[in-house]
């Protein structure tokens, strides 16, 4: 039997990393997305399994998923002060996962590459250390293709 699937949800970041540093937007708009994002949690009847983070904060010549089973922090980033530096998620990765969205992508005839090293870029960390501050869902990041336009 196979698992329900899950919504798919935009997390938006904010401004860097606003809730890790006092003082960088307006405070009730800032509650505002706070309150948005610990809503996600609502979407499913249980903790996720895992999350694939579709990052807008990475591109590449070829889509790339991060494989990583513990991935580092990238703080990328510039200008705020030390403690934006020093924000940690230490959510997983899931290798099989991310395997897995590689087969997805090469049945879809998309090529692909994996990623051994990538860290959780402030697009995926922000979000989701205020969705699941608790850093127990693991967590796979997929580049956007370099180049791409709306169209």
């Amino acid at each position: 039997m196979n698992p329900p699937r899950l919504p798919v949800a935009f997390l938006p970041h904010g401004g860097g990393p606003w809730p890790f540093v006092d003082g960088l937007g307006d405070p009730a708009e800032l509650r505002a997305l706070a309150d948005y994002l610990r809503s996600l949690r609502a979407l499913a009847p249980s903790r996720p399994r895992a999350v694939l983070m579709v990052s807008a904060h990475w591109e590449e010549p070829v889509v790339t998923v991060s494989t990583a089973p513990r991935p580092p922090m990238l703080y990328d980033y510039h200008g705020f002060p030390p403690a934006a530096y020093a924000v940690t998620w230490p959510a997983p990765g899931d290798p099989a996962l991310a395997e897995r969205v590689r087969a997805l992508l090469a049945e879809a005839h998309i090529p692909s590459r994996a990623d051994p090293a990538r860290g959780f870029d402030h697009g995926t960390f922000v979000p989701l250390k205020v969705t699941w501050p608790e850093a127990d869902v693991p967590t796979v990041q997929l580049s956007l293709r370099e180049g791409l336009d709306p169209a």
